[in-house]
């Protein structure tokens, strides 16, 4: 059984898979690979001069590769139901994972949130609070689909780190905050920290 299953693969998901792995939760993540980053090229992300969305998010399945996420490219989620435990996520080659928590980063495909019970709005969006939890307890979601139309890559990403930072502290028991100094980067990374 996971800690975190995220379902979809953009930067949203990716963002949340990043902060989970790198602190300690068992985290897998489910990628059909058709989010719209592919359309993208970003010049508005912070700290990224010009970057193509598909090279954007090499690089960022490669930084939660090796914070030891468990991804999963091509399988599609078609279910998800609240257990007594947790989740059970269905595949759709009829695999099922189990998972203490669930992140939603599917963009604007709504279906399996409204699939799982989650309360939606009169904009017909998902309804979270600040921490970007649904209705369902430990249920999260990020992105296109909890917004009418304020679909921006740095948005997604933010609230995917406000979804895992929630799930942190409800595991940790008290308010996490990821923040890390050289130091830290030195010890993860040994050599490979630059020294900019």
């Amino acid at each position: 059984m996971a800690d975190v299953l995220v379902v979809g693969g953009g930067p949203a998901g990716l963002s949340a898979a990043l902060f989970t792995a790198k602190n300690g939760l068992d985290t897998v993540v489910f990628d059909t690979d058709r989010t719209w980053m592919h359309k993208a090229h970003l010049f508005n992300y912070p700290g990224i001069g010009s970057i193509d969305g598909s090279n954007y998010l090499e690089n960022l399945r490669d930084q939660v590769d090796d914070f030891g996420v468990e991804r999963h490219q091509g399988k599609k989620v078609t279910g998800i139901e609240s257990t007594d435990g947790g989740f059970t996520v269905a595949i759709d080659d009829d695999e099922a994972y189990d998972a203490d928590y669930v992140v939603l980063a599917t963009g604007a495909n709504r279906d399996l949130a409204e699939g799982l019970g989650c309360a939606f709005t009169d904009e017909d969006v998902v309804e979270v609070d600040v921490t970007m939890e649904t209705s369902v307890e430990n249920a999260y979601a990020t992105g296109a689909m909890v917004r009418a139309e304020e679909w921006q890559a740095v948005i997604s990403a933010g609230d995917g780190a406000a979804a895992a930072l929630n799930i942190l502290t409800k595991v940790k028991g008290e308010h996490f905050h990821d923040f890390d100094v050289p130091a830290d980067a030195e010890e993860v990374f040994g050599s490979l920290v630059d020294e900019a």
